[in-house]
């Protein structure tokens, strides 16, 4: 057995062994070797177009296998075209491992070309930063996996210097760190918090991405004891949205909001398992009076965005503390006036699917089309909007977004990683047509990688929800308007099918067809400007 490896190893089988099998970037010489590693290793390289569509990409894999997303970019230019994405990671709880190639240090010292402190530019949107060193060549990836996915997940950055990826060290692993237990709530707590849920006759959950990440067993809670569930556009599916108990998502509509906050308001006892308002819009700070109402909070980190507070704040593992009260309450009967399923009918009626054509037919057409398993993916913009509000989820993760950040660009990608991942899978992406030409290059991609996903682009020639927002506020019509472009056959210059569609019948075979595609479908969905009036 050979008795050194290069730095470089130590840090690909460091990550192999976290469950990586896909890394993803663009190459420059500083990141040769670490490439060259994570090809030993097992790890897959993925080359792609762009470093930020490279970490979206990582990201959508990871929602489908759970090991740290890992992007791999070149000194300078190279690393500093992920921040966009890396910045995501760090609000939307990603663990993302961002590989950087770094010119060494005494080279810099005397040569300036490309060269500046990417540690310092990736230190704010980061959990930590690290410069690997020969010595540590198998500690900073270990503490690089567990700071990326313990508490709430982030991105953690290393910096990887030329000699240092080469540099010879023992091959051998230090002892390894014990796997942190979960922590529950002490006794008084958990009991306190258990008889409230006995007693509450109308009790509400609000789960968010701390308990998607978490595992929690938010839907057994909620089925046994009769408590409806509202989740961030994030956790969508922690309960099926055809559950009677379901309320569907919320984050961003005010139409929504409409039904969901009285709804809250008027429940006894709130119980947020999980829920970070980092994905919520302002009509959600403050919506309840936590002296008043019982607010039960349980996340992964402290209460430091003030944006609620709550009557008993637990930090800890929130699927421990669902699985001990779920031991410790007693079921009772619930929402005995048939609230819950008027609300849900408020919602139904809120977002009606009976359009001729526009949006929402088009939202309506492919959930119903599309298989009941379908991974849809969805690019920032008023069709996001609509779409976390009328697209059915039936699990976890079957719905990946920017939410917190709300970045445009990331749909496309998401949805290749995650059809890389899931090949068995349809897999779908929805983006407007600006979002969607950010990053028409990663067609090239689809098309090397063999995918067929469905990319379904709205067409209206604007940028529709900062349009809409320019009109509400009187404003005149000020760069938000653009050209119509041909989607379709943008689609298939890049060797894959394009469809432009007009009618829900329309709609209806390009989606038969892009099922049955051996490539991926580029469904250009023309719609008219000011569709979403109304709507979300």
């Amino acid at each position: 057995m050979t008795k050194t490896i290069r730095a470089a190893d130590a840090v690909a089988r460091r990550l192999f062994a976290a469950g990586c099998r896909m890394a993803f970037g663009m190459p420059g010489g500083e990141v040769l070797t670490m490439v060259d590693a994570l090809e030993a290793a097992g790890i897959r390289f993925i080359l792609c177009k762009h470093e930020n569509a490279a970490a979206f990409m990582a990201e959508g894999a990871w929602h489908r296998t759970g090991a740290p997303a890992v992007l791999v970019a070149t000194v300078g230019p190279g690393v500093l075209n992920g921040v966009n994405a890396v910045a995501n990671a760090l609000q939307d709880r990603v663990p993302l491992i961002v590989l950087a190639g770094a010119v060494d240090a005494n080279e810099a010292q005397t040569y300036t070309h490309q060269v500046l402190d990417q540690r310092a530019v990736f230190a704010p949107i980061t959990k930590a930063t690290f410069l690997l060193d020969a010595g540590a060549a198998h500690i900073i990836p270990d503490k690089a996996v567990g700071i990326a996915t313990e508490g709430q997940p982030g991105p953690v950055f290393i910096d990887i210097p030329i000699r240092v990826a080469d540099a010879q060290v023992p091959a051998t692993t230090p002892t390894p760190r014990a796997v942190a237990a979960n922590v529950v709530p002490d006794t008084a707590t958990l009991e306190q918090v258990a008889a409230w849920l006995s007693q509450a006759a109308r009790p509400v959950i609000l789960a968010g991405v701390d308990a998607l990440n978490d595992g929690a067993d938010v839907a057994g809670l909620a089925q046994r004891f009769v408590v409806p569930v509202i989740t961030t556009y994030k956790a969508k599916g922690m309960l099926p949205e055809d559950d009677p108990l379901s309320l569907g998502g919320a984050g961003l509509s005010p139409l929504a909001d409409k039904t969901l906050l009285p709804f809250v308001q008027s429940a006894d006892l709130v119980l947020c398992l999980g829920y970070d308002p980092i994905e919520m819009r302002t009509g959600w700070r403050d919506v309840w009076d936590s002296t008043s109402q019982r607010v039960v909070e349980v996340t992964a980190v402290p209460n430091h965005h003030y944006m609620h507070q709550s009557t008993v704040n637990i930090v800890g593992s929130v699927r421990a503390t669902v699985a001990a009260l779920m031991q410790a309450a007693t079921p009772r009967n619930t929402w005995t006036g048939g609230e819950v399923a008027t609300a849900k009918a408020a919602l139904a009626a809120s977002f009606p699917a009976d359009e001729d054509w526009g949006p929402a037919a088009i939202v309506a057409t492919c959930r119903s089309a599309l298989p009941r398993d379908t991974l849809a993916t969805a690019d920032s913009g008023a069709h996001r909007i609509l779409l976390s509000q009328m697209w059915q989820c039936y699990a976890p993760r079957a719905l990946m977004q920017s939410s917190a950040l709300c970045t445009m660009g990331c749909a496309v990608p998401l949805a290749m990683g995650a059809a890389l991942a899931s090949p068995e899978r349809t897999v779908v992406s929805f983006s407007g047509d600006a979002g969607f030409l950010m990053v028409a290059g990663e067609l090239a991609t689809a098309k090397e990688l063999n995918l067929r996903c469905i990319f379904v682009v709205f067409v209206d020639a604007s940028l529709a929800l900062i349009e809409l927002k320019q009109r509400q506020r009187q404003l005149g019509n000020h760069g938000v308007d653009f050209g119509t472009h041909d989607f379709a056959a943008i689609g298939r210059a890049f060797g894959g099918a394009g469809i432009d569609v007009r009618s829900r019948a329309g709609l209806q075979a390009a989606l038969s067809a892009a099922q049955k595609a051996d490539t991926f479908t580029v469904i250009a969905a023309h719609i008219e400007k000011g569709a979403y009036d109304g709507k979300i």
